[in-house]
């Protein structure tokens, strides 16, 4: 499976922006597929993930309300909608896939075995 990130750029603090990430799999839909971040000098973060099957969807507090995912299974895509961007959102953005991950390990980064390249974004205050 590969997959590739797409959608990073330059904002301003307020704006939102999409990202998306395609997949190359022949069962897409037995893939939790999830983002996460890596701000300058941190460790990754999780995101969100879209549970593979249901596509039952998980966030982190810290992009609860704020980040959206979602999937197109019929496409091989997950997106994620950014809204009210700020400074601190600045980070890599990744996309990683694991198939039929237990829903306890979704927020996990050592369960994802399979990553995308990664997408910047920057949001200027």
């Amino acid at each position: 499976v590969q997959l590739q990130a797409f959608g990073g750029g330059l904002v301003h603090a307020g704006d939102s922006r999409r990202l998306s990430c395609i997949a190359t799999a022949r069962s897409f839909n037995i893939y939790t597929v999830a983002w996460f971040r890596q701000a300058p000098g941190k460790g990754r973060e999780f995101l969100a993930a879209s549970r593979y099957g249901t596509s039952a969807t998980y966030y982190s507090d810290s992009v609860k309300g704020r980040f959206t995912i979602s999937r197109d299974n019929a496409k091989n895509t997950v997106c994620l909608q950014m809204d009210s961007l700020q400074p601190e959102d600045t980070a890599v953005y990744y996309c990683a896939g694991a198939s039929s991950l237990h829903d306890h390990y979704y927020n996990t980064e050592r369960y994802y075995n399979f990553w995308g390249q990664g997408t910047l974004v920057t949001v200027s205050s």
